[in-house]
Formats: C-alpha cells, structure tokens, sequence
C-alpha cells in the first residue's frame, strides 16, 4: 500500500512536471551541443550529429521517464520509439520554420535566423511536453493512479456460485 501511495506522490503535477522536462531537455541539449562539436572535430559533422542526436534522445528519454513525470523507472522501448517519434518531428518543425525563413527572406541575418529556430524549438518542445505527458509517459500515470484505488471486499455474502444474471448484472 505504501508503494502505491509513494507512486502517487512521485507524480509531479503539470508545472512541475514541465520545470523538469526544461531542465532535463535543456541540459541534455546542452551537452549534446557540446558533444557534436567536439566529436565533428573527427568525423563529418553530419554522422557526429545524427550519433549524437540518437545518444542523447535515449538519455534524455530516462531522465523523462524516471524524473520528469514520475515513472520512477527504465523507459521501456514502446517509450523510447514514441519518444524519438516526437523528436523527429520536433526536429521537422525547426527545419521546416529555418526553411521558410530562408524563402522569405534571401540573407537573414543571424539574429533573425536564432530568434527564428528558438522560437521555432520552444513551440515545439511545448508540443513534444504535451506529446510526452499525454501520451508517452500516461500509461504509467494512469496505472500509479488505478494501483492507489482503494479495494472492495465483500464480507458476509453468500459463499454460493451466481447464476449467469447475476454475474452480467456484476460486470
């Protein structure tokens, strides 16, 4: 009973919930910039993004999984593979935005181009939040939360089989 009720407390509401998604992403992607760089410095930047961007999906998705929204477990590969389904499509979202930018406008300058991406990143990190508290990580939520229902017994009732009535009437 304990372990049911620690579940439900380890399940960070949406604020909180969103405090760590930033600071578990953001210092991830932090590292992860870091980490292309140097590793560019060997091999083509493009093959040392794509490694890194595979490393730090994984890592990241832990840290979701155990920190973010309370699981307080391993992500299992069903989280892993929706996980980076969301990353790929957030990683779409700012190509797409970077994109159009450049069509409309034919030499933008730097800071255009970062006011572009980040806004472009932080809309699209709120919808990979939604996508993960929603629909990643909630299947665990929603089992912490049956696991803390309290349960019935019934005490004195007939020890005699039901007939087939009452056992459709119980369902």
């Amino acid at each position: 009973m304990e372990t049911a009720q620690g579940q439900q407390q380890a399940t960070p509401g949406a604020v909180t919930a969103f405090a760590r998604f930033v600071l578990c992403g953001g210092g991830v992607g932090l590292a992860s910039s870091f980490a292309v760089a140097a590793l560019a410095s060997w091999i083509p930047w493009a093959l040392a993004n794509a490694l890194i961007t595979v490393v730090s999906t994984l890592l990241a998705t832990e840290l979701h999984a155990r920190f973010t929204f309370g699981a307080g477990g391993r992500a299992t590969w069903r989280q892993h593979v929706q996980s980076a389904g969301s990353a790929a499509a957030a990683y779409t979202a700012t190509c797409v935005a970077m994109l159009v930018l450049h069509q409309l406008a034919a030499e933008p300058g730097a800071l255009l181009q970062q006011v572009v991406y980040l806004s472009a990143s932080a809309l699209a990190g709120v919808a990979r939040f939604a996508v993960l508290r929603l629909v990643v990580f909630a299947r665990r939520r929603s089992q912490a939360a049956a696991d803390t229902r309290p349960v019935r017994l019934a005490v004195g009732r007939p020890s005699t089989p039901a007939g087939s009535e009452v056992l459709c009437y119980a369902a």
